[in-house]
């Protein structure tokens, strides 16, 4: 029963997200043009096994901490741009940068896309086998994406973001939106074609702030015609928010890029920066509580 009203609830948020209900215009929600504009990419690199050890001690998945993060880092980075909005006196600014007071309005409407396997098995495969009729690991794209809410403000506590990040991925776990999306779109490409389709995906797209996607890359350091390959940090462009988060695992690391449109977000670094204090400021207060 839950899992059926969860999937209802779904489904009519993306129907209305589609047509009508859009996120609160922030300081990182683009406006209608922001296809057309020029990208900046940046990337951090983090460590994986900090964020294992996370995951452990808060018994949740790799995801729940990256989307954590993210919030906690968002949340920061848009207090600060709130503070500036307001002409506010600095005077409670931390030496980190950090502010002690909340300037960030009521009721902020913040949702990420996120895209998502619909595979049956996961991880890496034979080709031979992908290639099997039927296979449960099928080769091409398979995959459909989801609408997070997520929770913008400012935590006494970081543990906090954790704890919301798990509930909310727990929560779309119940429900059987990103199928039927993929139903949807499939339909609509066989019945009125790929424009259709492409028009359809890209409406959803413009009403919400931002896309956050995890990719498990290598584990191991792999090589390119001889030359060792430091990291691996892919983007896209042309998408309908002004900014795109990407995690991508390679060899016990994880790469952080951000795509970014510049006139919206002219310093991605600093939201990096957040990512990496608000991982460190988790892990010492795992450490202080002696859950590590």
């Amino acid at each position: 029963m839950r899992l059926l009203w969860n999937t209802i609830v779904d489904v009519f948020l993306l129907a209305a997200t589609v047509l009508f209900l859009k996120d609160t215009m922030t300081p990182l929600k683009g406006n209608a043009n922001v296809r057309r504009n020029p990208r900046r990419f940046y990337h951090r690199t983090i460590s994986l096994d900090d964020i294992k050890l996370i995951k452990n001690a808060m018994n949740m998945t790799i995801n729940d901490v990256l989307l954590g993060i993210t919030q906690a880092a968002l949340s920061s980075y848009m207090n600060r741009q709130y503070l500036v909005s307001q002409e506010q006196d600095k005077n409670d600014e931390l030496e980190d940068g950090s502010l002690l007071t909340s300037y960030l309005p009521d009721g902020i409407r913040f949702r990420a896309g996120c895209t998502v396997n619909l595979r049956s098995d996961i991880g890496f495969k034979p080709l031979a086998e992908m290639m099997v009729k039927d296979s449960k690991c099928r080769w091409g794209n398979y995959f459909s994406f989801l609408i997070l809410p997520l929770s913008i403000g400012l935590e006494t506590d970081p543990l906090v973001y954790l704890e919301k990040s798990k509930a909310i991925m727990a929560r779309k776990k119940h429900s059987y939106q990103a199928a039927l999306a993929y139903f949807f779109i499939k339909i609509i490409l066989k019945v009125l074609g790929a424009k259709a389709a492409s028009l359809a995906f890209n409406q959803h797209l413009k009403n919400i702030t931002t896309c956050v996607s995890n990719v498990m890359g290598p584990m191991e350091e792999i090589s390119f015609r001889g030359h060792p390959i430091a990291y691996i940090s892919p983007s896209s462009y042309g998408h309908s928010q002004a900014s795109l988060i990407h995690y991508t695992s390679y060899a016990g690391e994880v790469t952080i890029t951000i795509g970014v449109d510049p006139t919206v977000i002219p310093d991605p670094h600093k939201i990096c920066d957040d990512m990496e204090k608000s991982l460190k400021t988790m892990k010492a207060v795992l450490w202080e509580r002696r859950l590590l």
